[in-house]
């Protein structure tokens, strides 16, 4: 008889953790906490404000408002988000506690993301789908579970698994709203499991399971083998939708060589312009949505940060974006979602600056700390220790502080 899914997950789940783990984790914190602190005034930072007095709660609404969250490419999700305000939300844990939640969280959202198929994500968030998953991976890791427990809370939070992608076709606060949700139900499900709840152990592959009702053909759930898939996260530099970096970073590369000259012809992968293809954009989530002001961002000389996106911007490079033509490539469409590549003007990339192949590097991240920060109306001084309590501190007491103070 073969082992239900959720049974070899857990058993990768539950598996001790080192140092190298957890500084690789502290990273991720560090790049949360500036996708934070960058949008804690933002339409959706104010809306957080009001659910909750809790830092952790109110997080939920802000840690993927910028687009620039953290992503795994082949799961086609952002982990970051829904992972550390669940894994920072038990206040009597210590930091590697919280780093190991985190850990864990990541390894259930991404493994479960990665068997979802392009019908899934034709329809379906899947950072809210196995971001119900991740959140009761992180949450039991506090609550110190064993893999029994760890199978009925992935069990019930995978039970009401959901997120529809037609919000992307109004100016609304919905994707945010998913964040909260998938925090909130996957951390739900492990507390009541804490309590005695039980959940379906075959809700993945069962005949009224998540892949027989959201999938044609679903795949293997990933693994890092004696790893884990917290290595394979990337890291965003640009505050725009991920689908259109590869078109930033082209087009980058060509301006620091002097050779950005319009027009400019941008040729990329089926999903860029399933999501990205918007040559008038008229509210700034669409500007973070659209190739063509992505390229004339950078043509205007600009470095794709939150202001390059706002309502001045949009209005600002009107003619830079009427230069900008958009095509699929059939040869980089076959190399997505494993490398997301474009080319603009002749000039190629094959894979985008923050993926495994082309890391940043911690002073990069660092700088992003420092850019939201102020772009978000936090001095250096504060920048600095949110740095040093990400990075190197043991006080996990002082980050909640930090974003009691962040989000009042």
């Amino acid at each position: 008889m073969i082992d239900p899914l959720l049974h070899t997950l857990v058993q990768t789940i539950a598996r001790n953790l080192g140092e190298s783990e957890r500084k690789r984790a502290r990273l991720h914190l560090l790049d949360w906490l500036a996708c934070l602190v960058g949008a804690r005034d933002s339409e959706a930072g104010h809306v957080g404000g009001r659910i909750s007095r809790q830092g952790w709660e109110r997080a939920t609404y802000v840690g993927n408002a910028l687009e620039m969250d953290d992503v795994h490419r082949t799961a086609l999700l952002h982990p970051g988000p829904v992972i550390w305000p669940t894994a920072m939300s038990l206040s009597s844990a210590d930091m590697d506690a919280r780093l190991d939640a985190g850990v864990r969280g990541y390894e259930a959202m991404i493994a479960i993301g990665s068997a979802l198929d392009a019908h899934h994500y034709a329809h379906w968030h899947p950072t809210a789908t196995a971001g119900v998953f991740g959140a009761a991976a992180a949450f039991g890791s506090l609550m110190g579970f064993a893999e029994v427990e760890y199978r009925n809370a992935l069990g019930n939070a995978g039970s009401v698994a959901g997120g529809l992608w037609h919000m992307r076709h109004d100016n609304v606060l919905t994707k945010q709203w998913h964040i909260y949700h998938a925090v909130r139900t996957g951390r739900d499900a492990a507390l009541h499991v804490h309590f005695g709840a039980t959940g379906p152990v075959g809700i993945l592959e069962g005949p009224q399971g998540l892949f027989a009702a959201m999938t044609n053909q679903p795949g293997e759930l990933a693994s890092a083998g004696d790893g884990w898939l917290i290595d394979e996260v990337s890291f965003k530099p640009f505050a725009a939708c991920r689908h259109a970096h590869p078109a930033i970073d082209a087009a980058m590369e060509l301006r620091r060589a002097g050779q950005l000259k319009a027009p400019f012809n941008v040729e990329t992968f089926a999903d860029a312009l399933t999501f990205c293809d918007r040559p008038d954009p008229t509210t700034e989530l669409e500007a973070k949505f659209s190739l063509q002001h992505a390229v004339a961002v950078v043509a205007d000389g600009r470095d794709a940060n939150p202001e390059d996106f706002t309502q001045d911007a949009i209005a600002a490079l009107s003619g830079l974006r009427a230069q900008v033509s958009v095509a699929q490539d059939a040869a980089i469409t076959a190399r997505y979602p494993a490398h997301f590549g474009a080319r603009v003007n002749g000039h190629e990339i094959i894979d985008t600056l923050g993926d495994p192949e082309r890391p940043v590097e911690e002073a990069r991240i660092i700088e992003k700390m420092h850019t939201l920060a102020k772009w978000g109306g936090v001095s250096a001084q504060d920048a600095d220790r949110a740095v040093d309590l990400a990075l190197t501190g043991n006080d996990p007491a002082a980050i909640d502080a930090m974003l009691e103070d962040w989000l009042a």
